[in-house]
This record gives C-alpha cells, structure tokens and sequence, in this order.
C-alpha cells in the first residue's frame, strides 16, 4: 500500500490541527486591527496598548505552566477541545468590555487560555506522524496562524464598520465552537481509532524508538526533571530570543503600516494580506525543505539545524525594511513579509525538535516550558516597544523607534541558533 493510500487520517488531522490554530490566532490578532478605533474611544497611548500586549503575554506565560502538563495528563483529545472551549469564551467576553482596564482582564485570560493551543497541536502531530513528516506537518499546521492573520484584516474592519468593533471580537470568538463539533466527530488518537488501517497504523509507528508509544506504553515526567536536560533549554532559550519577533510582527505591523504610510482601517487589509500570504508560504515551505534533505539522506537533526540556519541566514535583510519602503511601500510590505514567512519556517523546525528529542509522553509538557519562555521574550519586547516608541514619538521622530525594532528582529535568529548548537551540537535523544 503506498504512502499516498495510508495517509488519509493522519493529513485530516492536520487540517483540524491547522484550522484550530488559524483561530487561535484570529481571535488574538483582533484587537492589533481595530487599535485605532479602539485608540480613539479609550484615548490609549502607546504604553496603555503596550500593557494590554503585556496582559495577553504575562497570563499566556503562566498559562503554559500548566497548559502541557494538562494536555499530557487529559490527552490530545480532551487538553486541545478544553483549551478551544476556554479561549473561545475569553475572546467573546471582549465584546462586553467597557474600560481599559477590562481589556487588560479579557487580554489576560485570552492569553491563559491560548496557551494550550501549541502543546496540542505538537502532541497531535507527534501522535499521528512520523519523524520525517512531523515538520512538514507542522509547517502545514503552523501556517494557521498566518491565515488568521491574514482573515482578520479582511473581516474585522467590515465587521467593525457595520456592527460595531465589540461584534467583532463576539463573532470571531464563535468561530471556536463551530471547530468543536467537528473535532469531536473526527478525532481520536491512533491507537483508539476504530477506522484507522493496520497499514497506516505501522506507518505512524515507524519510527524503531515509537514502539512503547505504539503500544501504549508511556512514562510521565515532572517538570523539574525536564528542566535539567540540555534539550529543553535549547529549544526554551531558542522560543525565548525568537517568539518576540512574531510578537512584535503580530501586534504592531498594522501599527506601522498607518504610521509609516498613514493607512487607516479596510486600507490596510491588502497590505497585511500580502504580509501574511506570504508567511503561509514560508510555513510550508519550511517544513518541506527539511523532508528534502531527509529523503536525499541526511539525519533528521542534520536536516533540522541545517534548515533553520538557512532560515535564520534570510531573515537578515529584514533591517533593509523601512529604506525600501521608503522607495515604495510595497517594497518594505514584501520585506517584512518574507521575514515573517522565514520565521515561520523556523517555528515549524524549532517546534519539531521537540518530538526529535524527547518521547510523545513529554512533547506537551517541553513545547509549554519553551512556549512560557517565549512568552516571556514576548512581554519584554512589547515593553521595550511600547517605551521606545512613545519615546521617539515624544521627539517627533516615529521611524527611529520601528528601526532599532527591525534590527532586533533581523539578528535574533542566528543568536538563538547559536546558542542551541552550542547546548545541543548533536541529537540525543532522552529516555527514561
């Protein structure tokens, strides 16, 4: 039986995987859309936007404390529909927010909730795919949060404009609810799954090490045990100087493109499109470029690092962004889009050294303690964001601030990549 003939579950839960991910971060890119308007009603500077940011990070933080433990001990099934069910209810409660401080609570518990997103999806891919697709996989689900970027500046200013901004955030956050139908029809593990084949089975489990999980056999581990692993903080400290890029692209690129180019409102949305196709793009592609080197015949962590210098190599010339803008908008547009697109194909390689590393008993448990790590690198450089540019602002120089923030995002990469070879020159996979 081909590969191609086996393969149909497994690639149906990768859709639910992307689609659950896509809405995830649609519910969490609203409030980046509809600042301005939001701006105006609450009379927001730059460091009360900043702080709502931080609200989201600080609780999406202490969320994954215990976000993949849970997952771990509940299971994909039930961790990934709990955690769907929560953020869905914290998104919608934005819709009945009345003052600053509101947003912050709402912000807060979106961002707590969101957290068992990632441990999840991780857990799910490494249940259903083997080592050599696991980052194609991730890549394919990972590209979710570039789609919901992408529908929430073609959806929230229209809905905004006709209902008003608190439907906007009532209407995404019912999105999550329609996914929970569908994942509790479709979804089971493998080893539960009453219409899986033996063939694709065995294809899941082929990796020689996947046999105790194939068998059901699994062993927990507390956190402090994780903790003392090279692995782990390879891929923490890799999340922590990485995940702030994202971060910053999520939550201050339609910011940008209104004070850099004066587009308000539906004005952006192409802009922003583009951004984010083109993420998509690096998504994919950044799974697939490892699972070529591998089918050519290259170790699994060879492939894996290789890829990701490779990604990190191409991010660079994102400092270039705001001079090409400066010859035309679309220039800096396709800039930053491609970086963004690059940092998704390192996210799709970073998260699958997870599941190369450590057994399926403990993907969601490591991707919460790197996820918490980068959260954390996410609250400081909305904080440092928030700082510089009301700080610029204040000296009537708004471009400075978005300079000094492309070069941070252009050099973190190969800094990250550095430092993970060093922890972890060679794969070594824990067992215990």
């Amino acid at each position: 039986m081909t590969q191609q003939a086996i393969g149909k579950y497994r690639w149906t839960i990768c859709a639910m995987v992307f689609f659950a991910t896509t809405i995830n971060y649609l519910d969490r890119a609203v409030i980046a859309i509809l600042k301005s308007p939001l701006t105006k009603e609450f009379n927001w500077t730059e460091t009360d936007y900043a702080n709502i940011v931080i609200a989201f990070q600080i609780c999406y933080a202490i969320g994954f404390l215990g976000a993949g433990q849970l997952i771990d001990k509940l299971g994909s099934k039930i961790g990934y529909a709990l955690a769907t069910a929560m953020w869905s209810l914290a998104a919608i409660a934005h819709g009945f927010v009345t003052s600053t401080m509101g947003f912050m609570v709402a912000r807060g518990a979106l961002g707590f909730t969101e957290s068992g997103n990632f441990p999840a999806a991780i857990k799910t891919v490494a249940e259903w795919f083997p080592k050599k697709e696991r980052a194609f996989a991730t890549g394919i689900f990972n590209s979710g949060a570039n789609i919901g970027a992408i529908i929430a500046p073609l959806t929230v200013p229209a809905i905004a404009e006709v209902w008003g901004w608190k439907w906007a955030f009532i209407i995404t956050g019912l999105v999550g609810f329609i996914w929970l139908i569908f994942w509790f029809v479709l979804y089971e593990v493998p080893k539960k799954h009453k219409k899986l084949s033996q063939a694709e089975f065995e294809y899941i489990h082929s990796d020689p090490e996947d046999e105790k999980d194939a068998e059901g056999v699994t062993k927990k581990i507390a956190w402090s045990k994780l903790l003392t692993y090279k692995q782990t903080w390879a891929f923490a400290v890799g999340k922590f100087l990485t995940d702030p890029v994202w971060w910053f692209y999520l939550f201050w690129l339609p910011d940008f493109l209104e004070k850099q180019y004066g587009l308000l409102g539906t004005a952006k949305s192409l802009p922003l499109a583009l951004a984010y196709t083109l993420s998509t793009i690096g998504s994919v592609f950044g799974g697939w470029l490892p699972m070529w080197f591998i089918k050519k015949g290259w170790p699994v962590f060879r492939a894996r690092k290789t890829s990701m210098l490779l990604f990190a190599l191409a991010i660079l010339p994102v400092v270039f962004a705001q001079y090409l803008g400066s010859i035309n908008m679309w220039l800096a547009v396709i800039m930053i889009g491609c970086a963004m697109g690059m940092h998704q194909a390192w996210s799709s390689n970073i998260f699958t050294t997870v599941s190369d590393m450590f057994p399926k008993s403990a993907t969601a448990s490591v991707t919460g303690i790197g996820g918490m790590f980068g959260a954390v690198g996410g609250i400081l450089i909305a904080r440092g964001a928030g700082k510089l540019f009301d700080y610029y602002k204040s000296i009537g120089d708004k471009e400075t601030g978005y300079f000094i923030m492309f070069i941070i995002c252009g050099l973190a990469y190969l800094l990250a990549w550095a430092i993970m070879h060093f922890l972890v020159p060679k794969l070594k996979k824990i067992d215990y």
